[in-house]
């Protein structure tokens, strides 16, 4: 069942602190609707309740994700929150956390992380993920894959009945070399699901998109479902020149889904 937005945001004051409000400041009981990153907004708060003091975060990257570290940020310096390390899962993330005085490090610091935040561009009804449409997969598959708890925070648009349902775009991070090589293997796997293989590229030169690795990402798109995703992982892996795909599969074990109706909260 949902939680209704509103629990989180009961007062003016509430919804001013939180950086969202509802209604008018004359008439609270008239709500509005919600734009998208005010949902992302609250389901990153949420999800921040469930840190601790003196935990090691995995910090998220993305539209979603901004949101969580900025909170966690804010509580450190009004001390509501104490001996927190950030992990950050990008440079981007990095340079947010850092702006924010998050205290960070790092894997080799930390091999084993209590909690992690983050945001994805697809959620299936059993809780798999796609992620990686900002271009750090790689990076957050290592972290995420160390933490003990991994909550996913969304807003109701990024539900899907099957991966890749959404008709956007499924990343894999390739090393540069031959890529074009790598693209139509890729796209030769998922022939019978229509799967169309691109490289990404910057908008404003059309020169490929570089991750922080210094690799390439290829987006599958598919027309029809891929199948078995534990398979489909697989058999991408073996692709030599493959470095990480997108989909996070059993990872996640809490997902936060914000809507007009509320929050939901998934657990496995």
């Amino acid at each position: 069942m949902a939680i209704p937005c509103t629990h989180f945001i009961s007062s003016e004051k509430a919804a001013m602190e939180n950086g969202f409000l509802l209604g008018s400041p004359n008439s609270i009981s008239s709500p509005r609707v919600l734009t998208q990153d005010e949902l992302k907004k609250i389901a990153a708060y949420k999800a921040v309740e469930y840190v601790e003091s003196g935990m090691v975060i995995g910090l998220g990257t993305g539209s979603t994700a901004k949101h969580a570290v900025n909170r966690i940020g804010e509580l450190l310096q009004q001390g509501k929150l104490t001996g927190i390390i950030g992990i950050p899962t990008s440079k981007m993330t990095h340079e947010q956390a850092v702006s924010c005085g998050i205290p960070l490090s790092d894997l080799d610091s930390y091999p084993v992380i209590d909690l992690a935040i983050d945001g994805a561009d697809e959620v299936d009804p059993f809780m798999n993920l796609v992620k990686g449409r900002g271009g750090s997969l790689l990076r957050e598959k290592m972290i995420e894959s160390a933490c003990k708890k991994f909550i996913c925070i969304v807003d109701e648009t990024k539900m899907v009945k099957h991966l890749g349902g959404s008709g956007l775009a499924m990343p894999v991070e390739v090393v540069p070399f031959c890529w074009k090589f790598s693209a139509q293997r890729l796209r030769n796997l998922f022939q019978d699901s229509g799967c169309v293989a691109k490289l990404r590229v910057y908008p404003e030169s059309g020169e490929p998109f570089v991750t922080d690795n210094e690799n390439y990402i290829i987006d599958l798109y598919f027309q029809k479902d891929i199948g078995d995703l534990d398979v489909a992982s697989d058999t991408i892996l073996r692709l030599p020149g493959v470095v990480e795909h997108g989909m996070f599969l059993n990872m996640a074990t809490t997902v936060i889904v914000a809507s007009e109706l509320g929050i939901t909260v998934k657990n496995k």
